[in-house]
Order: structure tokens, then sequence, then C-alpha cells
């Protein structure tokens, strides 16, 4: 009887934790900043922009900022700053059809 008490007790423990860690792993999904509408990816020597790509785009390097959309259709056109060939920000900017 003792036995089955406890085996009892720690699996209602056990269902509580995967229940709070289940609400903190939602919470952490429903409150997730929104990605940025463009990204301005930079050069590892100098940090310069290398290219552009859309805000959601998976092909980013690892130093980029978030940029708006006036900045990313000035570096496309303007400053000659390629777009990234997967995601094409200058399509979606109609820089391009």
């Amino acid at each position: 009887m003792i036995w089955t008490a406890r085996c009892l007790d720690q699996i209602d423990r056990k269902i509580a934790l995967l229940r709070q860690r289940q609400a903190e792993e939602e919470y952490g999904r429903r409150n997730r900043p929104r990605p940025p509408d463009w990204i301005v990816e930079l050069t590892n020597d100098k940090g310069e922009p290398f290219q552009v790509h859309d805000g959601e785009c998976g092909m980013t390097g690892r130093r980029h900022r978030a940029i708006g959309r006036d900045e990313a259709r000035r570096l496309l056109t303007e400053h000659g700053v390629p777009a990234c060939p997967i995601c094409h920000p200058d399509t979606q900017l109609h820089i391009i059809d």
C-alpha cells in the first residue's frame, strides 16, 4: 500500500512537471518576437553589407542586422548590394520582376 502511494505520488509530480513544461513552451511560441521584414548580412572582416535577405530567409550568415524596407531598397539599388538568390528580396520589393 505504501509503495503504491509513493508510485502514484511520483507519477503525479511527473505529470505536473510535464504540464508546466508544455505551458512554458506554448507561452514561448505565442510570445516569440516577429522576424524582421528585411535583413542585411554583413561581411566578417569589416561588417559591411554583403547581401540583402527577406526577414524569414534561412540563408543569412551569423553577422546580420534587421533593416527597414527603405534601407533594403536603397542597399539593393544605390549601393549595389546583391540580393539573396534563395529568397529574392529584389523581386519582393518590386525592384525586378
